[in-house]
């Protein structure tokens, strides 16, 4: 098992910053890519952005690209995403997941991972 908490979520206005972290803990980091899905108010989880087990892969969906920023620190267990400008359209609950090593693979699909966080609040403020 891998436990995953988010943290760094809540109320930020339009155009602000913030950063998500999310720690993990019961089974070796490395062995997993590490992913962000978001689910905003009656709508289905999709996925926003993913790193690879070394981080030498990250795939962003178009809608946030060049605005957000995943990383990770594999020494803490912990992966990040920082989120810069973001807009009204951003607010959703975001979850944090770990799926097994692909490799180069950067994994974009919920059914590529295993474990998941129990999310956290963002909502952007116009």
């Amino acid at each position: 098992q891998v436990q995953l908490v988010e943290s760094g979520g809540g109320l930020v206005q339009a155009g602000g910053s913030l950063r998500l972290s999310c720690a993990a803990s019961g089974r070796t980091f490395i062995n997993y890519a590490m992913g962000w899905f978001r689910q905003a108010p009656g709508m289905e989880r999709k996925f926003v952005v993913a790193i690879n087990w070394n981080a030498n892969r990250v795939s962003y969906t178009d809608s946030v690209k060049g605005r957000f920023a995943i990383s990770r620190d594999n020494a803490k267990n912990t992966v990040y995403l920082q989120m810069n400008s973001p807009q009204p359209e951003d607010t959703a609950v975001y979850y944090c997941a770990a799926g097994p090593n692909q490799g180069m693979v950067v994994p974009h699909t919920e059914s590529e991972y295993n474990f998941w966080g129990r999310g956290t609040q963002v909502t952007v403020s116009s």
